[in-house]
């Protein structure tokens, strides 16, 4: 069975691209005009083993917050679309995971019900010129349209560099662990309801 997506949301706001293989190597592509929240895409691809290529045209002349939310938004609709039914998967996955002084911790539940709880106290509020708030409108989005309960938290840091990248890292670990085909479960959805 594959394990992929390709997904297009366009609006008078955005238009985003992004396709989706659950079952790759890790390969990625960006070319959003959000540089940072490329960087920090790439580190979910890299350690979950998923193939990710998204491309958004957005409103940066006014601001990333349009670009950021939809990109989560439509980044959590291909998810759901490439996990399909949730047969024989192992439902939950975790990882903690540091970076010089900066450690975080993400799990993550496919659970069929959207769920954010979002611990990160950045030290400063921007990252270049990336405005963290963002991060958690790109989590929102995720969740909502991914259908999946999500707990983000960074338990230290003093560089906000190092803690959005155990973030990412810790989520890309989380949903590698989540996704992973369980050979006891076969075809059997996770749930004791029979669905999820």
């Amino acid at each position: 069975m594959q394990r992929t997506a390709a997904v297009e949301r366009n609006t008078l706001e955005t238009q985003i691209s992004v396709r989706l293989n659950l079952d790759g190597t890790g390969k990625s592509g960006f070319k959003t005009g959000v540089s940072f929240l490329d960087h920090m895409m790439d580190q979910i691809a890299r350690h979950g083993l998923i193939d990710i290529e998204v491309t958004a045209d957005g409103d940066l002349h006014i601001d990333a917050h349009h670009t950021v939310e939809d990109i989560g938004i439509t980044l959590g609709q291909a998810l759901a679309q490439a996990v399909g039914d949730k047969k024989g998967i192992r439902r939950y996955g975790h990882a903690y995971v540091p970076l010089d002084e900066a450690l975080s911790r993400v799990v993550v539940d496919f659970s069929g019900r959207p769920g954010l709880a979002y611990g990160v106290d950045f030290t400063r509020a921007r990252i270049g010129d990336f405005d963290v708030d963002l991060f958690q409108e790109f989590f929102q989005g995720l969740v909502n349209h991914a259908g999946i309960t999500l707990h983000i938290d960074n338990l230290r840091g003093t560089n906000a560099h190092h803690q959005a990248e155990t973030v990412f890292k810790a989520l890309g670990r989380a949903l590698r662990m989540a996704l992973e085909p369980d050979p006891r479960m076969s075809d059997q959805v996770p749930s004791t309801k029979g669905s999820l």
